[in-house]
């Protein structure tokens, strides 16, 4: 099996729990929400992804076999640090994440985490997962490390999901032309329902790929 990778870079985690983290970011290519084509979008399940998830011509993008995929991430590594890193994202990376290449990046050293929307079953081996649903999915992903609702969202409210059992809840404010908006009603939902943080796109203030 080959995998269709968008994009392989060395940054900072920018959200969420590990916000500030370096990180390895393997954005796989494909998502089950949308197409990724622009001319899709009105008709996608989810239409605000901020994310070009479409082809594999990105930053190291391209088709990999795990070994190869695997190699290359570790590559990608300080050499001799230790704590490695690395966020499976997409797009929608369980559409491609298995057995094979989680073994192969353990192989290396690296902690997997992924970042979902929940639609599709969580293979053993996955070390941290977030999970963010969307409206007028099903999700089947119902616990792990963290769960980020971006908010506000049409048909999504929040507290459906505190039976779920995650270690931690967050509100991210949607990026878009109401952001101020967005953000302030982010601020107010958490202050009302404090089992929930907001979670800021820290890559996005800092200028961080």
């Amino acid at each position: 099996m080959k995998y269709a990778v968008k994009e392989i870079f060395y940054t900072l985690q920018g959200e969420g729990a590990h916000s500030g983290r370096p990180a390895v970011f393997l954005r796989f290519s494909g998502c089950n929400l949308w197409s990724g084509r622009e001319e899709d979008r009105y008709k996608a399940i989810c239409q605000f992804c901020d994310t070009d998830f479409w082809g594999t011509d990105g930053h190291n993008g391209g088709k990999y076999t795990a070994e190869e995929l695997a190699t290359f991430v570790n590559d990608l590594w300080p050499e001799n640090a230790g704590h490695k890193y690395i966020v499976c994202t997409g797009g929608e990376p369980l559409l491609q994440l298995n057995s094979a290449l989680i073994k192969e990046l353990h192989y290396h050293g690296f902690e997997i985490a992924i970042e979902t929307n929940g639609t599709l079953p969580v293979p053993e081996g996955v070390d941290w997962v977030c999970m963010s649903p969307k409206a007028n999915t099903e999700i089947v992903v119902t616990k792990g490390s963290e769960i980020k609702i971006v908010f506000p969202q049409k048909g999504i409210n929040p507290k459906d999901f505190e039976q779920f059992d995650f270690e931690h809840y967050f509100i991210q404010p949607m990026d878009s032309e109401e952001q101020e908006e967005n953000i302030l009603q982010s601020i107010l939902f958490c202050k009302e329902n404090p089992r929930w943080r907001v979670s800021v796109q820290t890559h996005k203030i800092l200028g961080i790929a």
